[in-house]
């Protein structure tokens, strides 16, 4: 979008030094060539499923960052809990890039020089640029060799409250305000039921909500060590509002392990509501033991049988899937069925929730029936229905992600670069770029280490008419740790490194610890969210 070119500008990866091929590999070393060889032709392979889209809104809004929202988490939640079954991002995006000095229009988005020819210097070998390069901005990487992708520091989620199976348990705040909702509910019903507990009988609904979550954890956990026992990686398990949500951070690899990792949720809620059941028979009737019991009875039932229900981000929906996959060989085909079955079921409920108290199909009398419950009953079919709609729309959404991932690529994403020593007036580097038809500048050491990278907005400040006064080493940002990037990375194992050291720009080498050349984060959003444009 930006190419650059004219009034000294370097050219874009569609200038004509990106059509020249050769085999000559430089050096790092300052020079007047490109700092690598001919990388490979960008390949788009495609390969395999957070909340935001309210009823009506498009599931193929991409995120704003990729960084974002590229590292997939499947998540079992449980609607008792409202489930969502989308993939958790990450969270820590790249910082912004600096803003150009006196800023001018984005055609100035390398870095330029008025006296510099266009062509590229002999030897130099062609390098996919990314199909719309933008602005540069300071970036920074270490001295050692490419770092491996590090996790970030472990997001939190409320209270913790251990760790099951090494997974850390999060009480989120929310489920403080829905334990004492149940508290007030359940409490009206005791005073029906047992109406001689008096006061106590809000002690005893505390007892029953907090029971009732175990339950929920119960079911959370059936998930996580099913997908342990897979080798697939729990980020952590938190209850909220609407129940529990498992933090699974890759799917499962084959339709039949997908099954069994959402079955065994609501396979452990009915054995619960069959335990209480049979507690319920060993004690007398009418007593607190025994309407506990039959109250979490009743509850684990409703969430056994609300999870089955067959559509997204149930696990109902993620069984669907499976069956789906199966047939067709297809994982997007597998959610596409499942999340459009989830959002009419979200309509059902958001319309038949309502009628059925009111007909008292649900067990209430027309005599319990008020203004009050048919209001109380409407917002939660509301807020039902928006959780299971946001969670089936999140679900395509981060399938189409991972069905795209793999089309991100550092060597083709990666700018073209030559390197420059610390004393190298700025006309004389941008000249030098512009015959490489490069597009960034790494300063290097006497021996052709790499110290910084000159940032563009830097350059963009300087009048043409300093640039023969003024030094690249004033103008660029030092490599800080971590910075440096691999230019083998692709798909998820790039975000991964992205994310854990975030910046604007990243020194990407080969393996051998040669420069390749510099890597925008604002290309990768850009290439991301092309790439989330296409259809799956």
């Amino acid at each position: 979008m930006d190419e650059s070119g004219g009034s000294g500008q370097p050219r874009s990866g569609t200038d004509e030094a990106t059509e020249r091929h050769g085999e000559q590999r430089t050096s790092s070393a300052p020079a007047a060539g490109a700092t690598r060889s001919g990388p490979e032709r960008p390949e788009h392979p495609t390969g395999p499923t957070p909340p935001t889209a309210a009823p009506g809104t498009s599931e193929t809004a991409p995120s704003p960052d990729p960084t974002d929202s590229a590292r997939g988490a499947a998540t079992h939640s449980d609607p008792s809990t409202g489930a969502e079954d989308g993939a958790e991002v990450p969270g820590a995006s790249p910082d912004q890039a600096e803003a150009p000095a006196g800023s001018g229009s984005r055609d100035e988005a390398g870095p330029s020089a008025q006296d510099a020819p266009h062509g590229p210097s002999d030897g130099a070998h062609p390098h996919p640029e990314p199909e719309h390069p933008r602005t540069l901005a300071h970036s920074g990487t270490g001295t050692g060799k490419a770092q491996p992708p590090r996790r970030g520091r472990e997001p939190g989620g409320g209270l913790l409250m251990g760790r099951p199976f090494g997974v850390p348990v999060y009480v989120a705040p929310s489920w403080f305000l829905v334990a004492a909702l149940i508290t007030w509910v359940f409490g009206g019903q005791l005073d029906r039921v047992l109406p001689e507990l008096g006061a106590l009988r809000y002690l005893v609904s505390l007892f029953f909500a907090v029971a009732f979550y175990a339950s929920v954890l119960v079911h959370e956990l059936a998930h996580t060590v099913a997908a342990l026992r897979f080798k697939l990686p729990v980020r952590r398990i938190q209850l909220q509002f609407f129940g529990g949500v498992s933090e699974i951070e890759k799917e499962a690899e084959t339709p039949g392990r997908e099954f069994v990792l959402s079955f065994v949720g609501p396979l452990l809620s009915l054995v619960l509501s069959g335990l209480f059941y049979l507690a319920m028979l060993a004690v007398e009737p009418g007593t607190v033991p025994g309407v506990l019991l039959a109250g979490l009875m009743i509850s684990n039932l409703i969430v056994a049988a609300f999870n089955l229900l067959p559509g997204l981000p149930l696990d109902g929906g993620r069984m669907l899937r499976a069956v789906v996959w199966k047939i067709t060989g297809r994982p997007m085909s597998g959610t596409i069925a499942a999340a459009w079955v989830g959002r009419a079921l979200a309509v059902s409920v958001l319309i038949g929730l309502p009628l059925l108290t009111q007909s008292g199909a649900l067990g209430a009398t027309q005599d319990h029936v008020g203004g009050m419950d048919t209001v109380t009953d409407a917002l939660l079919a509301a807020i039902l229905a928006a959780i299971i709609w946001t969670g089936a729309g999140n679900s395509l959404r981060m399938a189409r992600l991972r069905e795209h991932l793999p089309e991100l690529r550092a060597r083709s994403l990666t700018r073209r670069a030559v390197p420059v020593e610390t004393s190298t007036p700025l006309s004389e580097a941008l000249r030098r770029a512009n015959e490489a038809g490069a597009r960034a500048l790494v300063v290097v050491d006497a021996d052709g280490e790499p110290l910084s990278l000159v940032r563009e907005a830097a350059i963009v400040g300087v009048p043409e008419h300093r640039r023969p006064w003024v030094a690249v080493s004033g103008l660029a940002q030092d490599l800080t740790d971590g910075m440096r990037v691999s230019a083998e990375l692709a798909g998820e194992a790039l975000l991964d490194t992205l994310r854990a050291t975030p910046a604007t720009e990243y020194l990407v080498v080969e393996d051998s610890g040669e420069i390749y050349g510099v890597l925008s984060a604002a290309d990768v959003e850009r290439a991301f969210v092309k790439a989330m444009a296409r259809p799956s």
